[in-house]
């Protein structure tokens, strides 16, 4: 049965899924990068996202082991993602052009169809590589239905960011989350968890491993 799951979502050890400040030079908001130090060595990224990764990791050969391994599981029998218009890029308010595609280039990571939640219609559009982006502007749950139908007996994965999960996660829709704590304090953000009851909405941890660069935690209904 197809399931709506996280992985391998950055939080710091104060819970912010992203830093203050977003913008197109701080994508995940100032310091938000270092929550996702663990992946940048992985093999998983360096696939997936070619000569970005390369330029990131310099001459440094990339690894397996746990990290991974949990970077590969994200992407396992995925048949559509769903994110938040954030995740998409930094504009704000009517698309007044069609100029900007993703922070991903022309070749975007997904190669699936992805469902991008916003207030304001946009035609979809198809990038290099199988992805194919639609614009939902009639709520959560208009977008699970959609993504859904379109990844059959696979799964969703839900990309974020931080407002998306809370939405999902409050609304019980989430089967699975897979959060990667990393050991940075950002001290202000976006907080995934404040104010959430993770345990009357029926999750449990049920994995846990540790890494030099991260805590890898599964909680499931």
């Amino acid at each position: 049965m197809s399931k709506l799951r996280v992985n391998a979502f950055g939080i710091s050890i104060d819970g912010y899924g992203a830093g203050p400040g977003q913008d197109l030079e701080n994508p995940m908001g100032v310091g938000g990068m270092a929550l996702h130090k663990w992946v940048l060595g992985t093999k998983t990224f360096h696939k997936m996202a070619g000569d970005f990764a390369a330029s990131l990791i310099g001459d440094t050969v990339a690894g397996e082991g746990i990290d991974d391994d949990f970077a590969a599981r994200g992407f396992a029998n995925v048949g559509a993602w769903i994110l938040g218009r954030n995740m998409f890029g930094p504009i704000r308010g009517p698309w007044t052009d069609d100029s900007w595609k993703g922070w991903w280039g022309n070749n975007p990571p997904y190669h699936v169809p992805v469902f991008v939640l916003t207030h304001h219609a946009r035609a979809s559009f198809t990038m290099e590589g199988g992805t194919t982006f639609h614009f939902v502007n009639d709520g959560i749950h208009a977008a699970l239905r959609r993504a859904k139908e379109a990844a059959g007996s696979k799964d969703i994965r839900l990309g974020g960011g931080v407002a998306t999960i809370r939405q999902y996660l409050t609304a019980g829709l989430i089967d699975e989350i897979h959060l990667v704590i990393s050991p940075v304090l950002l001290g202000r953000g976006e907080n995934l968890l404040a104010g959430i009851d993770i345990v009357s909405l029926g999750y449990k941890c049920t994995e846990h491993a540790h890494t030099d660069y991260a805590t890898h935690v599964v909680l499931t209904k």
